[in-house]
């Protein structure tokens, strides 16, 4: 089975490829010869996964899914969010996003927060959402080389380690994408069944 996943950042592929094994292949939209930057307007990740997986859809006519992910911050009232990509300003550089996050948490004790992806499916002409979250905590400074975006400030509940100090097979376990990934594959496998009978 195959599916185009519209999306130009190679983490998120790798991520995604690692989160549904060999069951699904995955294809990135340079891989499938689509080179578009698709705009993300709304302001929710719901929407903003419709309007990617939709655009794709609509010039491919193929099956395909897109995601959107957000860090909400408890004490930043749910920042930075669907502005997650985006919180320094359009350069979008990982290490400006974090320095604005730190900057504005502070020494504020409350330094819950969560992770959450949101996958939208276009399968057979009609469009599925699947929801992936995790639970954490903003830590102080940065730890850990790995990951992408806010991996080295984020320690997901029962681990010591930030999403950067962890390979993608550790990451894996807590993952709010492999969540979401998780319940995509549960619904792909269910609807090739579907077709068996």
């Amino acid at each position: 089975m195959k599916l185009i996943f519209a999306t130009n950042n190679k983490h998120k592929i790798e991520e995604m490829r690692v989160a549904v094994g060999n069951q699904i292949e995955i294809v990135g939209l340079a891989d499938a010869g689509i080179h578009i930057d698709i705009p993300e307007p709304h302001d929710t990740l719901e929407a903003n996964a419709s309007e990617k997986s939709l655009t794709i859809h609509r010039l491919t006519g193929l099956n395909c899914f897109s995601e959107d992910s957000g860090l909400d911050v408890e004490a930043l009232s749910g920042e930075p969010g669907v502005n997650s990509a985006r919180y320094a300003g359009e350069n979008r550089s990982f290490d400006d996003n974090i320095n604005k996050l730190l900057k504005k948490l502070g020494a504020n004790p409350n330094r819950k927060a969560k992770f959450k992806t949101v996958i939208s499916l276009i399968w057979d002409e009609k469009e599925y959402q699947f929801e992936g979250v995790c639970y954490g905590k903003i830590i102080m400074e940065k730890k850990g080389a790995g990951g992408f975006g806010y991996d080295p400030v984020f320690v997901p509940d029962g681990s010591n380690l930030s999403f950067a100090e962890m390979t993608l097979q550790e990451k894996d376990r807590f993952s709010h994408r492999k969540k979401a990934a998780d319940k995509l594959i549960s619904f792909l496998l269910q609807q090739h069944e579907l077709k068996k009978l």
